[in-house]
């Protein structure tokens, strides 16, 4: 039986109560991951291999945020278990020494009162009434001690659940490259001439100046569409998995207050559309960075910003929850992950991408679009 087999079996074999502590968010990760794992080796036959790998991606990603979460909670639970019992430990020494005396002296020394029948009968009540207090109090402690025993067990086995699965989402990730490189199944609205996008990018200074360009782009005319996502405003997912860390119009680190809002992700986080969109720029631009341009509808755009790798072409037709980049960043290494689970700060989400959204290319508050009241 493998240690992570024996940590379920730990698990479950704790009473009901006591599979909601933090070992349970951990040890569910770890199945998380595992199941990633298979859905990976899936992934590789098939049929739509992007779909596939982008989905088989995210739960890696969640399974390793999952992972980091319950690692922190494990490892403040075990230190604050620990100083109990350290603060305890009189109280624990006294009540072993009864429940030892009591376990190992006859019955009828126990029964015998100096006073006689009727002190006897008295000490006899008394007893009576002190065990069940003295078992509750030894089971409780017991009940502790097992739950250290395994969380301990849970982070010594981390650092090769954890490898496994960031071995695993990187697999996914190059073979999502390839994927896409791949595909030849997206309708395309337009072709991009490129010296065109150069000529405009060269003549604009501002995101405003470019996208109200972008029609000057295309080697020819770029077909109409009446897509209309209208009725998903407000409710319309994140493109990637994150926490918002500025809204539109605060100031961000740099001192800079821009239209659009920032999310901070972990390294080489995915970032897929949150709609049917096309694609009307890709590539870096300005002071933004790689960046990507989607049109879910005539008239509006969405900017992701701050991309390190960006996917699909100018001019494609994209469905909802196609992968269109990844953010930058280098993946912690094991030490560093068990090193910080305990801290709670949320320094694991480094690296930030920009959303703006432009209605008739004036700026609108990307809240008014994206669902933001849940972390990612």
């Amino acid at each position: 039986m493998t240690l992570r087999a024996l940590l379920f079996a730990a698990l479950f074999a704790m009473p009901a109560h006591a599979q909601t502590d933090p070992s349970t968010a951990a040890l569910n990760a770890a199945q998380m991951l595992e199941e990633a794992s298979i859905a990976l080796t899936e992934a590789e036959s098939a049929r739509d291999r992007v779909r596939a790998l982008t989905e088989t991606i995210q739960a890696y990603e969640a399974g390793l945020t999952a992972m980091r979460e319950g690692l922190r909670r494990a490892a403040t639970r075990e230190a604050q278990l620990t100083a109990e019992l350290r603060t305890r430990e009189k109280e624990i020494a006294q009540l072993l020494g009864v429940l030892q005396t009591i376990e190992t002296t006859a019955p009828p020394v126990l029964i015998l009162h100096p006073s006689g029948p009727l002190g006897s009968a008295r000490a006899g009540m008394m007893l009576s009434e002190v065990t069940p207090g003295l078992n509750a109090r030894a089971q409780a402690l017991a009940r502790d001690l097992q739950e250290v025993q395994t969380l301990r067990l849970l982070q010594q086995s981390a650092a090769e659940t954890l490898t496994e699965g960031l071995t695993g989402v990187q697999t996914a990730r190059t073979e999502l490259s390839t994927a896409i490189a791949d595909r030849t199944d997206l309708p395309q609205r337009f072709i991009e001439d490129p010296v065109r996008t150069a000529i405009l990018i060269s003549s604009t200074e501002t995101l405003e100046g470019f996208a109200s360009g972008l029609s000057e782009i295309s080697e020819g005319e770029i077909t109409e569409t009446d897509a209309d996502i209208s009725h998903r405003k407000g409710l319309i997912p994140l493109p990637a998995q994150g926490v918002l860390l500025h809204r539109a119009g605060e100031t961000d680190a740099a001192g800079v207050k821009r239209p659009g809002v920032i999310l901070g992700t972990r390294p080489r986080a995915i970032v897929t559309s949150p709609t049917a969109a096309t694609i009307r720029y890709r590539g870096p631009l300005l002071d933004l960075g790689n960046l990507v341009i989607l049109e879910p509808q005539p008239g509006l755009l969405f900017v992701f910003s701050g991309l390190q790798e960006v996917y699909g072409d100018t001019g494609q037709v994209i469905p909802e929850g196609t992968p269109v980049g990844l953010m930058p960043g280098e993946t912690p290494e094991i030490g560093a992950i068990l090193s910080t689970s305990g801290d709670g700060t949320g320094t694991e989400r480094s690296e930030t991408l920009y959303i703006e959204v432009r209605q008739d290319n004036s700026p609108v508050d990307p809240e008014s679009w994206f669902r933001t009241s849940k972390d990612g």
